[in-house]
C-alpha cells in the first residue's frame, strides 16, 4: 500500500484517526494551559515542565501492571472509557482553586489510565491495515498528531491571551468527549486479540519476553531515550520563553509533520533503514545552540528542524513490528509508547531540576548533548549486534523464543 488514496479507502481509517485528532487537539491545547496555570502559581520551570510531561511519567507504573489488557481487552470499549476518563480529569483540573499537589497527583493518574492508550491504538491500527499499510498508515497518523499539535499549541497561544487557563482547561475536556463519541460511533467492535485475562502476570510475562531479544532491546532504547531527552528540552519552552511558548510547540510539530510525511511517503523502505541514527542526531542538535540564548524566530527555527528528527520513531517501530509476533503486536507497542512516555515524563524532570540550578537555556543544551551521546552509544551497539546476530528462532541468550501462547 503505497498511495493516500488506497489508505483513506480503508474501513475504519478515517475515523479511527478522526477520533484520535480530537483527543490529541485536547490533550495539545491542555498541557500547554496547565502549564500556564501552574507557572502563573509558582513561578517554578520544573513545576510547569512536571504538570505538562510528567503525566509520562506514571505511565511507566501501567505498563507493569496494566498493559497486558491491550492485546486482551476489546479495542472500541477502552478508547471510548480512556477519553472519558480524560475528560472527567482536565474538567478537575479546571476547578478554582486546586493546589498544586492536587493538580500533579491529577495528572500522574491520568498518566496511568492512558498507560494502555498507545498500545491498544496502534494495535488497533495494525488490525485496521494491512502488513505493506502499516509504514504509511503510521506516519499519517503521526503527521496528524503533528499538524493537530501545529493547531493546537497555535490555538491555545492564542486562547490563553483572550481566556483564563482554566477556560481553556474546559475545552479540552470538551474535546475529549469528542474523541469518546467518535471512537463509539466509527470503530467496529472487535473482540480482544489474544485469548487470557489481563493481570499483572501477563503483562510482566509478556514485558519479559519482548525485553528478552537483544534486538528488540536496543530498539526499544532507540526509540526511548533520545527522544525523552529532547522532549525535555522542549517540557522548557515555556520558562525559555513565556509569552511565545505556543509558538514554539507550533514550530517544532510543525517539523515532525514534515519528517513524518517524508520519511514515510517519500523514502523507500531499503534507505529509510538506515535513517535511524541521522534523524535522531538532528533530533538533538539544534538544541546545541539554545547556549546562545537566540530570539523567539531562530528559536522557532531551531525547533523545528530538530522536530523533523521524530521521524526516526517510524522507522525504529518498523523495525520492532518486524521483531515481533503478530499476537503482540499491542502490547509491543503499547511499552514502545509508555517506555516513550516515561522517558519524556523522566526527560522534563531532569531539565526542569537543571533550569532551576541553571538556566532554562543552559538545560536546554545539556539535555540536547546527552541525547546525542546515548544515540551515539546506541549507534555502535546496533553495528556489533548486525556482526553478531542471535541464530533465528531464538533470544539473543541462546535460548528457544517463546510463543505467545506460552503467555496466555
Amino acid at each position: 500500500m503505497r498511495s493516500y488514496r488506497t489508505l483513506f479507502r480503508t474501513p475504519e481509517f478515517t475515523p479511527f484517526l478522526l477520533s484520535f485528532a480530537a483527543s490529541a487537539a485536547a490533550q495539545t491545547i491542555g498541557s500547554l494551559a496547565l502549564g500556564t496555570l501552574v507557572f502563573r502559581a509558582t513561578g517554578s520551570p520544573l513545576l510547569a515542565a512536571v504538570s505538562m510531561f510528567g503525566p509520562q511519567l506514571a505511565q511507566l507504573a501501567g505498563a507493569t501492571f496494566l498493559l497486558s489488557g491491550a492485546d486482551r481487552l476489546p479495542p472500541r470499549a477502552i478508547l471510548t472509557g480512556l477519553s472519558l476518563a480524560f475528560a472527567a480529569g482536565t474538567a478537575v483540573l479546571a476547578l478554582p482553586g486546586l493546589p498544586v499537589r492536587a493538580v500533579l497527583a491529577v495528572v500522574l493518574l491520568q498518566g496511568l489510565v492512558a498507560s494502555l492508550g498507545g498500545g491498544v491504538r496502534g494495535g488497533l491500527l495494525n488490525d485496521i491495515l494491512t502488513k505493506d499499510g502499516y509504514v504509511l498508515g503510521r506516519s499519517v497518523y503521526n503527521m496528524l498528531w503533528g499538524l493537530t499539535q501545529v493547531a493546537g499549541f497555535a490555538a491555545g497561544g492564542a486562547l490563553l491571551a483572550l481566556l483564563s487557563p482554566r477556560a481553556c482547561l474546559l475545552l479540552a475536556a470538551a474535546l475529549y468527549l469528542v474523541s469518546a463519541l467518535g471512537c463509539r460511533l466509527g470503530l467496529t467492535a472487535r473482540p480482544p486479540r489474544a485469548a487470557g485475562r489481563p493481570s499483572f502476570s501477563a503483562t510482566w510475562r509478556t514485558n519479559a519476553l519482548l525485553w528478552s531479544s537483544r534486538s528488540r532491546r536496543l530498539t526499544y532504547l532507540g526509540l526511548w531515550v533520545p527522544n525523552g531527552l529532547v522532549v525535555g528540552s522542549d517540557s522548557l519552552y515555556v520558562s525559555y520563553a513565556p509569552g511565545a511558548a505556543g509558538t514554539l510547540y507550533a514550530c517544532g510539530a510543525l517539523g515532525m509533520f514534515l519528517g513524518d510525511m517524508a520519511v514515510g511517503r517519500l523514502v523507500p523502505p531499503g534507505v529509510r533503514n538506515r535513517l535511524a541514527t541521522p534523524l535522531r542526531l538532528l533530533l538533538a542538535a539544534p538544541y546545541l545552540f539554545f547556549v546562545l540564548r537566540p530570539g523567539v524566530a531562530l528559536s522557532a527555527v531551531a525547533a523545528a528542524v530538530a522536530s523533523v528528527g521524530f521521524a526516526a520513531s517510524l522507522v525504529l517501530q518498523e523495525r520492532l513490528m518486524s521483531l515481533t509476533p503478530d499476537d503482540l503486536t499491542g502490547q509491543a507497542l503499547g511499552l514502545h509508547a509508555t517506555g516513550m512516555a516515561a522517558l519524556q515524563g523522566v526527560g522534563a524532570a531532569l531539565a526542569g531540576t537543571l533550569a532551576q540550578l541553571t538556566s532554562p537555556a543552559a538545560a536546554m543544551t545539556l539535555m540536547a548533548a546527552g541525547s546525542i551521546a546515548v544515540t551515539l552509544v546506541l549507534a555502535a551497539l546496533g553495528r556489533r549486534e548486525r556482526r553478531h546476530p542471535a541464530a533465528p528462532g531464538t533470544r539473543s541468550d541462546g535460548l528457544p523464543l517463546p510463543t505467545a501462547t506460552d503467555q496466555a
